[in-house]
């Protein structure tokens, strides 16, 4: 199940190495691209843990509609 739209672009985060980031995967977040709990009034997600290896610039999605989670693989160029 796919999550709402928050964005049609996704968000570059610099992120730490060693850091772990939650990506919001309902849409639902006012601190999109990650997790601020909103998903629990739905009930239907959980957010997605992912641990940098190395600090940088990563392309979180915000479409939602990403096979790629948490990041950006193109599908905000389809709706």
């Amino acid at each position: 199940m796919k999550g709402h739209v928050a964005g049609k672009a996704p968000i570059p985060v610099q992120v730490e190495a060693g850091k772990e980031y939650w990506w919001c995967s309902c849409g639902q977040s006012k601190s999109q691209p990650f997790c601020d709990g909103s998903h629990k009034k739905e009930g239907k997600f959980t957010p997605v843990a992912w641990k940098a290896e190395e600090s940088g610039e990563k392309w979180f999605c915000t479409c939602k509609q990403t096979s790629g989670q948490p990041f950006c693989d193109g599908s905000h160029k389809k709706i």
